[in-house]
């Protein structure tokens, strides 16, 4: 049977924001007919906020934190312990003073197993203050100035851009793409993974390349999600 592996933020939910109502109850019937597998750079409480107990409960396994902190269900398969650098730490202090970016929420740093997100708004933004970040991240692309300095700056680590408003960072190889590892497929059977930030420097962009002999849905909303499974099904290919 085919594997299926799916980002959460805007893949199955808006950004940082909570699954429509109809679109999970039919993702909970793919779930259950359907091998299903979650990864994104969120922890298990934020996602289970996103998109409930039950539906985190019916996916096979999902791996938080960008595959460093792994659940099956209530069971936690397994946890990084890395914690970022102090160098790295005040190098991203430096960046968020400079920034002439004017609004500032708060928790800049979140720390996560095996990671942590920077965001130079704040974990604490509301909607509307992210819609304004993201706004003038699109002129000045700010993230993905920040994120390559980074690399360039402490090459045993990697910042890639992730969500609306953060950049996830880990140490190199930590990424997204250490999840392939764990699926050992049959011959007759492929990965369909489905992310929002498959570019270059996004945080999904890493298990895409890893995903050599499978298919990849690089979508831009959970409705475009929903028409891939839809067709999916339709043709035949879901199973």
């Amino acid at each position: 049977m085919n594997k299926f592996i799916f980002d959460v933020d805007g893949t199955l939910t808006p950004s940082r924001g909570i699954i429509d109502v109809n679109f999970k109850a039919f993702f909970n019937t793919f779930c259950l007919s359907n091998h299903v597998y979650l990864v994104t750079g969120s922890d298990k409480p934020k996602t289970v906020e996103q998109i409930s107990e039950p539906t985190y409960n019916l996916c096979k396994r999902v791996y938080n934190c960008n595959g460093n902190d792994v659940w099956e269900g209530e069971v936690n398969v397994r946890q990084n312990k890395w914690i970022l650098p102090e160098t790295a730490h005040d190098w991203l202090s430096e960046e968020l003073t400079a920034s002439a970016f004017p609004l500032r929420t708060g928790l800049h740093f979140e720390h996560r197993p095996g990671m942590v997100n920077f965001s130079v708004v704040g974990r604490n933004a509301n909607t509307e203050q992210r819609k304004i970040y993201v706004k003038w991240d699109e002129d000045h692309n700010e993230r993905d100035f920040i994120a390559h300095n980074f690399n360039l700056k402490f090459p045993d680590l990697e910042a890639k851009v992730g969500g609306e408003t953060g950049i996830d960072i880990a140490p190199k190889g930590f990424d997204k793409s250490q999840i392939i590892k764990d699926f050992n497929l049959e011959d007759d059977e492929r990965i369909f993974f489905f992310g929002d930030r498959m570019d270059l420097d996004g945080n999904d962009y890493p298990l895409a390349q890893a995903n050599k002999n499978g298919r990849n849905f690089h979508v831009t909303s959970w409705n475009q999600t929903k028409e891939y499974l839809q067709w999916l099904q339709e043709t035949g290919d879901a199973s």
